[in-house]
């Protein structure tokens, strides 16, 4: 697979000057290395793409090509969750959990799509952070900088998998949207795995509104149920 897309690479007529290309997506594996991490050790798998033209990644457990049920994240970036540590969000733990639990699963990826803020770039997002520091929720911060709530798009995840002929996945995610757009773009989904993280007190109105108003999964209920347990537990044993 790696030698085919080198090949097809190199020997592109246009030289990859996409904005010539009349294909509606030309997506090619260009680097393949061993990824030992902190999760876990795993391969990375480079792509390049005529679509956006965005470094989108790959993070892979065993022997993914041409098996179903395949355990799957699609994570989109997120610089300050994932780098900064930001409690604002919950996408650093996330990624965490996730990298972890494929890892131990022995099978699996983690498609890591540069879609910053849900599309609108790192310095949107961060104008998006002024408007929920008035008051606005991240709903409709990202509406009055002029985007959609959502701007991100699944092709090049679903093109993505279609490379590596992953005839089915189980889905880490709690956004049921995920759903409709993989399969959208031909991808079968055979499960959704919920992704839980306890809320802090930084990211709870945060969770809240992927919960209430981009139609979200998680359970808070659980979260504040656990913090409960533990409460009365620490009580009987003073």
């Amino acid at each position: 697979m790696m030698k085919q897309d080198t090949e097809e690479y190199n020997t592109c007529p246009l030289n990859w000057d996409c904005e010539k290309c009349d294909k509606s997506l030309c997506l090619r594996i260009v680097a393949v290395a061993d990824f030992p991490t902190v999760h876990g050790h795993f391969k990375i798998v480079g792509f390049i793409n005529n679509k956006d033209k965005k470094d989108h990644i790959m993070v892979v457990k065993g022997n993914v090509a041409g098996r179903e049920n395949i355990l799957t994240r699609p994570h989109s970036s997120c610089v300050t969750g994932d780098a900064l540590g930001s409690l604002q969000c919950d996408c650093g733990p996330q990624l965490a959990k996730s990298l972890t639990r494929i890892d131990k699963e022995g099978c699996g990826l983690l498609l890591y799509m540069q879609q910053e803020g849900r599309g609108i770039g790192l310095t949107n997002k961060i104008r998006a952070y002024m408007l929920e520091d008035l008051g606005e929720d991240t709903y409709d911060a990202n509406v009055d900088l002029g985007f959609k709530p959502d701007e991100r798009s699944y092709e090049l995840a679903a093109a993505m998998l279609k490379r590596f002929d992953v005839r089915s996945i189980r889905l880490l995610t709690n956004n049921p949207g995920k759903i409709t757009e993989l399969e959208r773009y031909g991808v079968k989904v055979s499960q959704r795995v919920p992704l839980e993280i306890n809320p802090n007190k930084y990211n709870r109105n945060y969770l809240k509104t992927k919960k209430t108003r981009f139609g979200h999964l998680p359970s808070l209920q659980a979260a504040t149920l656990q913090k409960s347990a533990r409460a009365i537990a620490k009580r009987r044993r003073r």
